[in-house]
């Protein structure tokens, strides 16, 4: 069921919200015609979608101010938020296909659903469904890693060797293979992508960077790409990270 929302409780309602859920936010007036007959259409979006979108509903002779700064010049005007800022818009009462598109793109497909759920089992079946996403290929690889399985996580990541963390992944195994960051590689595989670079993806990187200066061209590439492969599921402002990168160039460059 949509939400009013005004400009007191836009920020909590919409933009932190939207942080955890995506929100589709009409902009209307109860004198705008084409508002009520787009109404319905919003209306049965969300509710198909069972909570994975949320509809709030904001009208603008009461919220002039979030009118203008959402740049709202005719209506109805509808904007879809993730993650605290708008991801796309349409205005008008545009056909009811138009408006299953905005949702269908803004609500978790079930490929995503299982990425989230993280077993593996769920990310078989994710793969299955989207072959063709490496960030669904490079979790499934993970949790093989993780229980020694590698020539499956290989087969994993194969098709994606011009994605950063599946290369990475590939070039992982072949130094542990080769004896090159045994330890410290074998740690990874159960930390989670993203977020603060834990000790253990700090130490192993530190490990693979002493290893540089004096490896041969093959296992130099390996160990950049495995480098590279971990410094990219990192966040990018992630201090830790950051210095980790300068000094991979300063070996490499």
């Amino acid at each position: 069921m949509a939400i009013d929302v005004s400009e007191a409780s836009f920020g909590q309602e919409v933009i932190e919200r939207s942080r955890q859920v995506p929100v589709v936010v009409d902009f209307w007036a109860e004198w705008c015609g084409p508002c009520r007959t787009l109404s319905p259409a919003l209306e049965a979006a969300e509710a198909e979608r069972a909570g994975k979108v949320v509809l709030a509903k904001v009208d603008v002779d009461a919220n002039q101010g979030l009118a203008g700064r959402y740049n709202v010049q005719g209506i109805p005007a509808v904007k879809a938020f993730r993650d605290g800022a708008v991801v796309d818009e349409f205005v008008g009462a545009v056909p009811k296909a138009k408006v299953e598109e905005l949702f269908d793109s803004l609500a978790p497909s079930r490929a995503d659903e299982l990425l989230a759920a993280g077993d593996e089992l769920s990310l078989r079946e994710a793969h299955e469904l989207e072959p063709t996403r490496a960030d669904i290929a490079v979790a499934l690889a993970r949790v093989r890693l993780e229980r020694g399985a590698e020539d499956e996580a290989l087969q994993a990541v194969e098709p994606f060797e011009n994605d950063f963390a599946s290369a990475g992944i590939a070039a992982r195994v072949r130094l542990g293979r080769a004896g090159i960051g045994v330890e410290p590689l074998a740690g990874l595989a159960g930390e989670a992508a993203g977020g603060e670079f834990g000790p253990g993806r700090v130490a192993a990187v530190e490990a693979l960077l002493t290893e540089l200066p004096e490896a041969d061209e093959d296992t130099r590439e390996d160990l950049r790409r495995a480098i590279v492969g971990v410094l990219s599921e990192a966040d990018p402002a992630d201090p830790a990270a950051r210095d980790l990168r300068k000094r991979l160039a300063a070996l490499l460059y």
